[in-house]
């Protein structure tokens, strides 16, 4: 796969360009790779690591390579599937992608922290933030739109969370109800979808550099 043979829009690859230029080319090369799977065990259902391990490599048959910057991430090969298992519905892993597991780790949780993940659905990272405090602390979780905020809860509910608030609320309100309330905050931002392009061809005809703009001044009201 190649920026050629998925037409990347031609504004964006000028735009990249002009940001990047001499590693321009360096970026453009990463469309011709393919995509890394990974999944999250859920240190609210497993002792330990190694229990993950053993129990997760005998009951679905294949080995999961670590992801460095995650203790409970792992890449998996596509045709394995995990997500169709029964474990997965019972809450024993999250599948994410492995770049995403990243945002949390470096977010630095504590038990007993008092954390919002203000943007949360459908709730990646709040079950990451979640497992990190283990059962300790408060963690309110919120999603402005009401149909990703139910499945937000369903994955809360999913991976057995019982620290945690679900709320659908604007980013105003939650501001004058919790003035200086959290510990920390973290912003996954609704972006324009730049980095699904090699999996969603949805994204990559949905670009536009007005898009771009709008994203923008409504992150910069989130914040």
């Amino acid at each position: 796969m190649t920026k050629e043979n998925i037409k990347l829009p031609e504004a964006f690859c000028q735009r990249m360009q002009g940001l990047l230029g001499q590693e321009a080319e360096e970026f453009f090369s990463s469309y011709e790779r393919g995509r890394e799977y990974g999944l999250r065990y859920n240190p609210l259902k497993f002792t330990s690591q190694r229990e993950f391990e053993e129990k997760l490599g005998k009951e679905l048959g294949y080995g999961l390579s670590p992801v460095p910057w995650c203790a409970q991430g792992y890449y998996y090969k596509e045709e394995q599937q995990p997500g169709k298992h029964p474990w997965h519905e019972a809450g024993a892993y999250y599948i994410q992608e492995p770049s995403a597991m990243s945002a949390v780790e470096l977010l630095g949780v504590l038990p007993g922290d008092t954390v919002c993940d203000l943007c949360a659905a459908p709730g990646g990272k709040t079950s990451q933030i979640a497992g990190k405090m283990q059962g300790q602390g408060l963690l309110v979780s919120n999603e402005f739109y009401a149909s990703r905020a139910k499945i937000l809860a369903q994955n809360v509910e999913r991976m057995g969370i019982a620290n945690t608030v679900v709320l659908n609320e604007s980013t105003e309100h939650l501001a004058q109800v919790f003035p200086q309330f959290f510990d920390k905050i973290l912003v996954d931002a609704p972006c324009s979808g730049e980095g699904m392009f090699r999996k969603d061809l949805q994204a990559v005809q949905e670009w536009s550099a007005d898009n771009v703009a709008l994203c923008a001044e409504r992150q910069r009201e989130i914040l």
